[in-house]
């Protein structure tokens, strides 16, 4: 009976005893192509690509062996190349080289280039401080912060003046032809106020126009809270995009007061807000304010005959307006220089009241014209104009900025005298 050979669990033939496997040498005998002494032939891996023992490089080389590279060497090439402190660059990169031929540290290329690089960048220092290009770009750099900063592109700011070329506001398109010159010389314009236009496409040069007319003399309110203030030549005027510098970005509208007779006779500044008035001078002005709202309501209509209801709605507006007016000068605690003469014109103000209150009621043309030509004498009178003096405000009342004016058309200073007019937009 014959005996069955073992079971192959690897899934090969069996050699005959004493036969080396395919692809191997009997015992005892070296592979071929390989010497006895070396290492054993390793088994393929399972991709089926034989493995290749690891060998250690033949040299003595390792990459932690060399030395390191100067670190002010990369400094100042850096410094060099962005031209930023260049003195700076160039003692970083002189400090290399001593150092790096006294450690033997790598990275002289790198100090030559960036001395090199930051000795151009002094040289061309110098000339910018000499003929002045470092002063027109630090000018330049302050005109687009400043741009930046209060969003219209107006190269002047707010409360600042400026000229045009030739002294005509209409000739100038364009924002970059105007100079900024002090509001106390002579000047073609001063910017008070400016607002972003609101609109994906561009309106038309009638609609901006009228939407400039209209905010402008709005904001100019806020501008200019003393309304006695004498503009003499300025009337409100405007910088507006057109279809060009609107496809370019521009949306802004720039208010000013500019030179109505082209002649540059404006000087100093019209500005009278918080940030020239005092206290007293700002409580003043707002009981002003009250009055005036109510009296700038008046019907368009001036004959009394032909809009006698609307005239009456407008008397008792002022009567109220009066009341407010008195109402806030008693509340304020007025320096003793003033005192009397507030008081003085609170009490103007309530015989005043009376007539207007009595104009508000009257049952004809004429009953209605009795009682408003004395009420007519308190506004813009000589009990304003006294307190006004006292706390350094404008004393000369505008002519012909509300209708009726007493009956005489006089403006009235401090002591009770005609004096000049200022004008009205």
């Amino acid at each position: 009976m014959a005996i069955p050979p073992p079971p192959d669990f690897g899934g090969r033939p069996q050699q005959p005893y004493g036969q080396a496997p395919y692809g191997q040498a009997p015992y005892g005998q070296a592979p071929y192509g390989q010497s006895p002494y070396g290492p054993p032939a390793q088994a393929p891996d399972p991709g089926g690509q034989p493995q290749v023992p690891y060998q250690r490089w033949p040299g003595g080389y390792t990459p932690y062996s060399r030395p390191p590279v100067n670190g002010f060497a990369i400094a100042s090439l850096v410094l060099g190349i962005l031209c930023f402190l260049p003195a700076v660059g160039l003692v970083l990169g002189l400090v290399a080289l001593a150092q790096i031929a006294k450690k033997g540290e790598r990275g002289k290329g790198l100090a030559i280039a960036g001395s090199i690089l930051s000795a151009v960048g002094v040289v061309l220092l110098v000339l910018a401080v000499v003929t002045g290009g470092a002063r027109d770009f630090v000018d330049g750099f302050r005109d687009a912060a400043r741009d930046a900063r209060n969003g219209s592109g107006f190269p002047v700011d707010k409360g600042e003046c400026f000229n045009v070329p030739g002294g005509k506001l209409e000739g100038a398109r364009y924002a970059f032809e105007v100079d900024q010159v002090p509001c106390a010389s002579r000047h073609d314009g001063e910017v008070f106020a400016s607002f972003r236009v609101n609109h994906t496409r561009f309106p038309g040069d009638s609609a901006l126009a009228s939407l400039a007319e209209r905010k402008c003399v709005d904001l100019q309110a806020g501008y200019v809270l003393d309304g006695w203030t004498d503009w003499g030549d300025a009337q409100i005027n405007y910088f507006a995009p057109d279809r060009d510098t609107w496809r370019e970005g521009a949306r802004h509208v720039t208010c000013l007061f500019g030179d109505a007779e082209e002649k540059r006779t404006l000087k100093g500044s019209l500005r009278r807000d918080r940030t020239n008035l005092d206290a007293d001078q700002l409580a003043y002005l707002k009981a002003d304010e009250a009055l005036y709202d109510a009296y700038g309501t008046a019907p368009e209509t001036e004959r009394f005959e032909d809009d006698l209801p609307g005239h009456k709605e407008w008397a008792g507006r002022v009567d109220k307006g009066l009341a407010e007016q008195a109402r806030l000068l008693r509340a304020h605690d007025w320096p003793a220089k003033a005192d009397a003469r507030v008081t003085a014109l609170v009490e103007a103000i309530e015989r005043d009241r009376r007539h207007w209150r009595k104009a508000s009621t009257a049952t004809d043309a004429d009953a209605f014209s009795e009682h408003y030509v004395p009420a007519q004498r308190h506004i813009s009178g000589p009990p304003e104009a006294a307190v006004r003096k006292t706390l350094g405000l404008a004393t000369t009342s505008p002519r012909d900025a509300t209708p009726g004016d007493g009956g005489d058309g006089e403006s009235h200073d401090g002591d009770g005298d005609a004096g000049g007019a200022g004008a009205a937009v």
